[in-house]
């Protein structure tokens, strides 16, 4: 089941998010030291409640097993543009189609939002994931290289 998040669930949440992309950082070798702005490092409760109180970020759980497995968030850029943030699925839960249902869930949402086109950032080089999501309609703009990480920026975009 996909909702809402509470804010009570905050926590949950953070966990869900680090451990999630803690197997990309053990992929391709990130650590704290060499990407500390890294999604698997960087997310804290702090973050998260400024993202749903200040920003106004749509943020949603995938909720089975009477535990919080899935999440993402997306936060309106402008009239027509939504940028999804931190789509990720605990690793004893994937390949079970809930990346999917959260995909298809945060672009319905996106719409709802009057947004025509959804913004994805990836880790370029996770070429796995960059064709998950050409798959599901995505089209691959540009790359950006960043001093602060030790990978290169892929960005992407979805018509809606």
């Amino acid at each position: 089941m996909i909702r809402k998040i509470r804010k009570n669930e905050i926590p949950n949440c953070v966990e869900v998010i680090r451990k999630s992309f803690m197997t990309v950082a053990d992929e391709f070798g990130f650590t704290i030291e060499n990407a500390p702005r890294f999604t698997a490092f960087a997310t804290t409760e702090e973050r998260l409640i400024w993202q749903l109180e200040q920003e106004q970020r749509l943020m949603f759980v995938y909720f089975t097993d009477d535990r919080i497995v899935g999440y993402y968030s997306l936060l309106e850029l402008s009239e027509k543009e939504c940028e999804l943030n931190n789509l990720c699925v605990l690793e004893e839960y994937r390949h079970k189609k809930i990346g999917e249902q959260l995909l298809e869930h945060a672009f319905y949402e996106a719409e709802k939002m009057g947004c025509s086109q959804v913004n994805i950032g990836i880790v370029e080089e996770n070429v796995k994931l960059r064709r998950w999501y050409e798959a599901h309609g995505a089209e691959h703009i540009r790359t950006e290289k960043y001093d602060f990480f030790p990978f290169t920026c892929g960005y992407m975009k979805r018509m809606l």
